[in-house]
């Protein structure tokens, strides 16, 4: 208790000093502002503002000061609030691996022994999805059971993960084999679509999914023949 205590009273100093000053008020009305009716807009911009605000800060600090600055943006913007609080403390934690502070990334340097620049960009590659799933909380907040049925969950979660892997593919080059730039392009586009929520774009994206499936499938038999 007294090391939560002690995070805590850190964080409230930090959240305080934000309030009182009126920059959590300011930074509010600037994001929403420029995001307009837009919700993917405030979306980006409320990350952006959980990296910055994140790095370096303790866990429980980091929700402490992601609920009071940044998800008063998202649940203005009409964002419920158990999604909102998500989003933002997701991305407050994903601090730790985002250069250029990733405090993650450095201990796992120091113990591999490697440049930790390095390390950090190789694992903000790697923990894409991490950077991925909070946008499907908030845009579907059904994968956190808030007005949805079981249906509509599994295909939600079916249909997220295969986008998750199609985007990490893409990123890697990657599949059963290398795969050329229009594969990376193609997967990269299907992946997205099938992450948003809606059946069209999930339609869509399973088509080009399953088509750089079939191309390197192809690939890969050729490869084994000669």
């Amino acid at each position: 208790m007294i090391t939560v205590a002690a995070a805590c009273g850190v964080a409230g100093i930090i959240a305080g000093t934000i309030t009182m000053t009126g920059l959590a008020n300011t930074m509010i009305n600037g994001i929403v502002a420029l995001a307009g009716n837009q919700v993917i807009i405030a979306l980006f911009l409320t990350m952006l503002c959980c990296i910055v605000l994140g790095m370096g800060v303790p866990t429980t600090a980091n929700y402490c000061i992601m609920a009071a600055t940044c998800a008063p943006i998202l649940v203005r913007m009409g964002v419920p609030a158990i999604a909102a609080h998500f989003f933002v403390f997701y991305f407050g934690i994903v601090a730790d691996l985002t250069p250029p502070v990733a405090l993650a990334a450095y201990a796992g340097a120091a113990i591999a022994q490697a440049n930790p620049m390095k390390t950090a960009i190789t694992s903000t590659k790697l923990a894409i999805g991490a950077f991925i799933v909070p946008y499907i909380f908030a845009l579907n907040p059904a994968m956190l059971f808030i007005d949805t049925n079981a249906v509509e969950i599994i295909t939600i979660a079916i249909t997220s993960l295969v986008g998750m892997f199609a985007v990490s593919s893409s990123l890697e080059g990657y599949l059963m084999c290398s795969m050329p730039w229009y594969q990376r392009i193609i997967i990269l586009v299907g992946g997205i679509l099938l992450i948003y929520p809606g059946l069209t774009t999930d339609v869509i994206g399973l088509i080009l999914v399953l088509s750089v499936v079939l191309l390197q499938f192809i690939a890969r038999k050729r490869e084994v023949l000669n």
